[in-house]
């Protein structure tokens, strides 16, 4: 039903004729006529009658009105609220690797909320498989990956970066002064490091198994910042993006180790699917993103 034949109908009704209904919506007579008449056709009732130059509603008319004034107000309601709504508002949902929600939540976070305080966030930390998976099946609105480079064609890439990514020590242990390490030297330290086949931890074994070496970490934990304190403390050595590291190596707490020959590519990568509708919500989640993890 359209609400500008409801308009016309309330017009008619008030005013008890079409000629001024018409001259008050700037129509001509015979589009109120025939707006009335889809009316009466798509109700199958008749909403006036009409006597010489009068026009009365009917019983079914009278009802109509009701309804009718019910709806415009509603719509008016509407347009107002849709008008007036300057802020996003809703909930999204992220997938990320784990070491990458500190980076993201812990500096410009209530900036963020200040700036949309009617968008919610529920972040999920997973691997890239089970993140993908996630996506497919919209359980995530977007991921926020460190991996080897993903590109497929199912996916819209938001924002991608190359991550630079280093074997780690403290800075007073014995080792951190070693100029240069061999990988095989370097396997039978001992290892911190995130849990199997997550992300870059994934990609370090998979690197090693070609070389037929492994290592047996001491300790695996989700937690990359807590496993660069722990390193820091020279309780052993780890295999960590820049990111998590930069300050603690500004700060000359932690040191790169000069591995030979053992060189990783991986990619920090913003990701939704391309089927995916992008809400005005979803578009300042991922500004945000952008914001904070690749214009840094």
């Amino acid at each position: 039903m359209d609400i500008r034949s409801l308009t016309t109908f309330i017009q008619v009704a008030e005013s008890g004729s079409f000629t001024k209904a018409a001259k008050k919506l700037g129509y001509s007579q015979s589009t109120v006529s025939f707006q009335i008449k889809q009316l009466e056709t798509e109700l199958n009732s008749r909403l006036f009658e009409r006597i010489n130059h009068t026009v009365m509603l009917t019983d079914n008319g009278r009802m109509l009105l009701g309804y009718a004034n019910q709806m415009q107000k509603l719509d008016r309601e509407m347009q107002e609220a849709m008008q007036k709504e300057q802020k996003p508002r809703g909930h999204i949902r992220l997938g990320m690797a784990d070491s990458l929600c500190t980076s993201l939540l812990e500096a410009d976070f209530m900036d963020f909320r200040k700036q949309y305080p009617e968008i919610t966030l529920k972040i999920i930390a997973a691997g890239t498989e089970e993140m993908f998976r996630l996506l497919d099946h919209n359980e995530v609105d977007a991921i926020l990956t460190l991996d080897n480079h993903i590109y497929n064609t199912d996916y819209v890439t938001a924002r991608e970066e190359k991550v630079g990514i280093h074997f780690v020590a403290g800075a007073r242990t014995s080792f951190a002064g070693q100029k240069q390490l061999s990988v095989q030297e370097l396997v039978k330290l001992p290892f911190i490091l995130t849990e199997k086949g997550m992300s870059y931890r994934r990609l370090m074994d998979e690197r090693l198994a070609r070389q037929s070496l492994e290592v047996r970490p001491v300790l695996e934990i989700g937690s990359a910042d807590l496993i660069a304190s722990l390193v820091e403390q020279g309780v052993g050595i780890s295999f960590l993006p820049d990111y998590v590291t930069c300050r603690k190596i500004r700060e000359g707490t932690l040191v790169y180790l000069n591995v030979q020959d053992f060189e990783i590519e991986i990619w920090k990568q913003l990701l939704y699917h391309r089927d995916k509708w992008v809400s005005g919500p979803l578009d300042s989640v991922l500004g945000y993103c952008v914001q904070r993890e690749f214009l840094k």
